[in-house]
């Protein structure tokens, strides 16, 4: 039981820890960047239209960025992810996230 507690406890802190910040971490955006090319591969597959999956991934993208300049970035390269001819998700993963 206490260690139940105290797994909740650091769950909390850590989520309020990033509820506080005012910036996005590298390995946030990175991950975030993975996310959108997961996302776009997937909804290509499922023939969404360009414009439903850039209305959908920009969602996602203004959940998890705090950053304007962060998400104006990943919008971009969200952009270029929907263009692009690959519905792979690993492909786009290798093209825009590294």
């Amino acid at each position: 039981m206490k260690k139940t507690l105290l797994a909740v406890g650091c769950v909390s802190v850590a989520a309020l820890a990033y509820a506080n910040t005012t910036s996005d971490s590298s390995e946030l955006q990175t991950q975030q960047c993975k996310n959108s090319a997961e996302a776009v591969a997937t909804l290509k597959e499922l023939q969404y239209g360009n414009t439903s999956i850039r209305k959908d991934v920009t969602s996602l993208i203004n959940a998890s960025l705090k950053v304007q300049e962060n998400r104006d970035a990943a919008q971009k390269i969200l952009n270029r992810m929907v263009d692009d001819a690959s519905s792979s998700a690993t492909t786009l993963e290798e093209k825009y996230c590294s």
